[in-house]
């Protein structure tokens, strides 16, 4: 299902002499960087970049991103395009190392750059990758992580096995009007043996008004390799189509992120555990039109994302939280007691999962779950109208902080394969604070920190 990338990160540093200008400022790059292969020794390997870039006096922009070509060999050169923002400008850096043969070491680590403003040149300058400093944590940084397909992950788990339930969902918010959507589309596989069944629902989250919700099925199911479909509805990777009631929804999805497990990956592939959730659009935007009622809404770059869960049914209580944090960072929480009898008795383990500058955090999705033995796992509080996550990892902790207002929160009720029902009380605008800090010279100082008024999605399942 998948190929081994490469990631890495970079930092390089140097001076920039804008036009106009009668001196040089010192710059700096700190990039992590991402290609879909294994790096091509004889060939070229594109990937993505994402980073900070630092001009004194002039910029200090944490959201720069661009591509790099990376081909010492068949073209003997890095190349490196860089955007990102300085005093309101969108510059372009340009340039590349020149492999020689002669001079190894210099042409791998001296940067020629030319900055543009489109198409217009506005300074240049050099960069430089400091090898006393830089060589070993550039060594330690590389990953060769699983690709993933979006478009695979979508495709059905079933298998034919009673007692199975499976879903797609995505939930997006109009930046426009800060409405939010939930749909949710499941199959059904009885524990007695009936026939599965397809059903599901769609719910609007206005930002002054009623939740309005209706479902949809049960339907016969029909079996599509590209996702969910039953009763003209229809949720595979890149389109969400379907009516519910007086609701209607035409979307295209277009992913912005590579998939997120949630859980560890073996959870997906080999379904050992109870339930397994991942996110094969981490990170998306949606444009189309979505009607309720008299409303019709044209949502234009509509962030949000889609997520798929396999399992024997839901979990004896749960909290579930996505969040869009910005400039291409996202955290998915998932706390659940499950239902299995040796595990029912246990607080909720903490699957959380933070995509930040393009590296999640903890690297492995078990270390918020079970710790080091146990010892050292994170903790939720669950409840409403709040409820609460902590935890640390390495040297990073983490407290987030969820509100589902009870005016904007729908409750609606589940029904595992075995006829059991559990109570969802769900929010597409709730609002969240995430506080990260990192240990730092003995004590913790704030490395991030970010609060979502009603743009959040979250929820709370109780038996």
């Amino acid at each position: 299902m998948s190929d081994r990338g490469t990631d890495f990160r970079e930092t390089m540093l140097g001076h920039v002499q804008f036009e106009g200008e009668g001196r040089t400022r010192r710059m700096r790059l700190d990039l992590c960087v991402a290609a879909d292969r294994l790096l091509r020794g004889l060939g070229t390997t594109e990937a993505r970049a994402s980073g900070r870039v630092r001009i004194a006096g002039r910029c200090d922009d944490p959201g720069a991103e661009g591509e790099l070509e990376i081909s010492p060999i068949a073209r003997r050169r890095i190349r490196y395009r860089i955007s990102f923002t300085a005093d309101g400008r969108r510059l372009t850096l340009d340039g590349w190392k020149s492999v020689s043969p002669r001079r190894p070491v210099r042409s791998m680590t001296v940067l020629p750059f030319t900055l543009y403003e489109g198409s217009v040149r506005v300074g240049a300058g050099t960069l430089r990758f400091p090898l006393a400093t830089g060589l070993a944590p550039f060594l330690a940084s590389f990953r060769f992580p699983r690709r993933e397909e979006a478009d695979r992950l979508m495709a059905p788990r079933w298998n034919g096995t009673p007692g199975r339930t499976e879903v797609w969902y995505t939930t997006a918010t109009d930046p426009a009007t800060g409405t939010g959507l939930w749909l949710h589309h499941e199959l059904t596989a009885p524990a007695d043996g009936a026939e599965p069944y397809a059903h599901g629902w769609a719910a609007v989250f206005p930002k002054d008004g009623p939740v309005v919700h209706a479902r949809f099925g049960p339907a016969k199911w029909t079996r599509n390799e590209h996702g969910f479909t039953a009763e003209g509805v229809c949720a595979t990777s890149g389109r969400l189509t379907g009516a519910a009631g007086g609701l209607r929804w035409d979307l295209a999805e277009k992913n912005q992120d590579a998939p997120l497990f949630t859980f560890p990956r073996w959870s997906w592939r080999q379904p050992l555990l109870p339930a397994a959730q991942i996110l094969p659009a981490a990170r998306a935007s949606y444009d189309g039109t979505l009607s309720y009622g008299d409303m019709s809404l044209t949502l234009d770059s509509a962030p949000g994302a889609s997520a798929r869960i396999y399992g024997h049914g839901n979990a004896r209580r749960w909290a579930w939280l996505h969040a869009d944090l910005g400039k291409g960072d996202v955290l998915e929480i998932v706390a659940a007691v499950s239902m299995r009898p040796g595990l029912r008795r246990l607080p909720p383990l903490v699957f959380l999962r933070l995509r930040r500058r393009g590296r999640t955090w903890p690297r492995r999705a078990e270390r918020t779950a079970v710790g080091w033995g146990g010892i050292g796992r994170f903790r939720a509080a669950v409840g409403l109208p709040t409820w609460t996550v902590t935890g640390r990892a390495g040297l990073r902790r983490i407290r987030v902080e969820v509100t589902q207002p009870e005016e904007r929160t729908l409750a609606l009720d589940y029904t595992d394969p075995d006829g059991s029902h559990a109570i969802c009380r769900n929010s597409e605008s709730a609002d969240a604070h995430v506080l990260l800090e990192r240990w730092w010279w003995g004590g913790w100082r704030t490395e991030a920190e970010w609060t979502l008024a009603g743009t959040a999605h979250a929820e709370v399942g109780t038996r």
